[in-house]
């Protein structure tokens, strides 16, 4: 009887190598998966479901992880505004991790006895695999051809041609991988540290040139409506958000970071919904969080965001922060207003009923009502009371 391998399956080059290589060369019984995170229509995953089997797997299976990848992981990059390097929202880390974790799930439920993906050597993608496997299944064999093997793209076509499988050998001039949290770009201008991607490169063309007002509503956290238009799930807003704003060419970057192997990349993105969500859900916040809660925030949401970019979703610190995130998030809550225009847009302001800025409490600058200008010298005084000792203890031995 044959053993099981459950191969993490997208349809491209390094995978349908894969599907003949693991069947073929090592005689094992393939069955291949594919875990849509936002980047597949329908019609897509129709296609590759076809060309999997058209290599001769045993069973194919297509995870439906749009939801439950908001509920396990976007919600709390939206609650810490996590932009890794004040630039990145995390559009295909904090997605492999739902991948690698689906997988898993999937190669536990089937009783498989290897895992296969088609990650090579180079980048940070093996690593958060990897990983994530030797954590949910030990007992499972991990199989990855491509890097073992330390295959050429050629030399795959090659391979794939020998056992009769057509394949178009031109390679595409930029490698896109899009989920609902954005979509990376990688191309020559990316593998040096000066060049911008050109307009062709994008995936969305800027069609929209005039400016658009926009409202968002938050509730405890979350984006519920868009002009006015209220959804049952958050994910089904930020799909119609992407709709509004991706045309305006917004949320267009590139990313420099360092990865999980120690080499530092650029990368492109193109992210409308993500970034307007996260600043206007930042603006938010600072109307309705106290200056401590913003403090810790900022603090633990940096070290979420990059434990989640290194594929360490499974600590338990992570569960720890996310309590954290959630707990913070019960008064942040109404709307914010919006201006798009193309490749920018701009926060105009905020209604909530958990506003901070009330005018019962005094307008900054111009007049108080909680206090009087009595107590803020007494206040004062207080307040700088230990510097003030320092500096009359230190003064004579200066």
């Amino acid at each position: 009887m044959k053993k099981k391998v459950v191969l993490a399956f997208s349809g491209g080059l390094d995978t349908s190598y894969c599907a003949i290589y693991l069947s073929r060369d090592l005689d094992l019984e393939v069955h291949s998966v594919i875990v849509n995170t936002g980047g597949f229509s329908k019609e897509e995953l129709e296609l590759i479901e076809k060309k999997a089997y058209a290599l001769g797997v045993t069973s194919h299976h297509a995870v439906d992880a749009v939801e439950g990848y908001y509920n396990s992981s976007l919600r709390y990059l939206i609650y810490g505004n996590v932009l890794k390097n004040n630039t990145y929202p995390l559009s295909v880390s904090a997605e492999r991790v739902t991948q690698a974790t689906a997988i898993a799930n999937y190669a536990k439920d089937i009783h498989a006895d290897f895992v296969a993906h088609g990650s090579t050597g180079a980048g940070n993608d093996q690593v958060r695999f990897d990983m994530i496997f030797n954590i949910l299944i030990p007992g499972v064999g991990i199989i990855t051809p491509i890097r073992d093997l330390k295959l050429s793209r050629d030399e795959e076509i090659d391979y794939l041609h020998r056992h009769g499988v057509e394949i178009n050998a031109e390679k595409a001039k930029y490698s896109i991988n899009k989920g609902i949290w954005g979509t990376s770009v990688g191309g020559k201008e990316t593998l040096t540290s000066n060049g911008m991607l050109p307009e062709e490169a994008w995936p969305t063309q800027v069609t929209k040139t005039d400016a658009e007002n926009l409202e968002l509503e938050f509730a405890k956290g979350e984006l519920t409506s868009v002009n006015g238009v209220h959804y049952d799930h958050p994910v089904q807003a930020i799909q119609a958000l992407q709709v509004i704003t991706a045309p305006f060419g917004i949320g267009r970057d590139i990313h420099v970071g360092d990865t999980i192997i120690g080499i530092k990349g650029r990368v492109g993105f193109e992210a409308a919904a993500p970034m307007v969500i996260i600043k206007a859900h930042h603006a938010l916040e600072k109307h309705t969080l106290t200056k401590w809660q913003l403090s810790w925030k900022d603090q633990l949401s940096m070290f979420y965001g990059n434990w989640m970019h290194e594929g360490q979703f499974h600590d338990p610190v992570m569960r720890d922060i996310e309590a954290y995130l959630s707990n913070s998030q019960k008064t942040v809550n109404g709307k914010v207003f919006i201006q798009l225009f193309p490749y920018r847009f701009v926060v105009l302001g905020i209604e909530s009923d958990n506003d901070l800025m009330s005018s019962k409490f005094g307008s900054y600058g111009e007049m108080n009502e909680g206090y009087t200008g009595d107590d803020v010298k007494g206040f004062s005084k207080i307040f700088g009371n230990q510097v003030s000792i320092w500096h009359k203890v230190n003064a004579s031995k200066s």
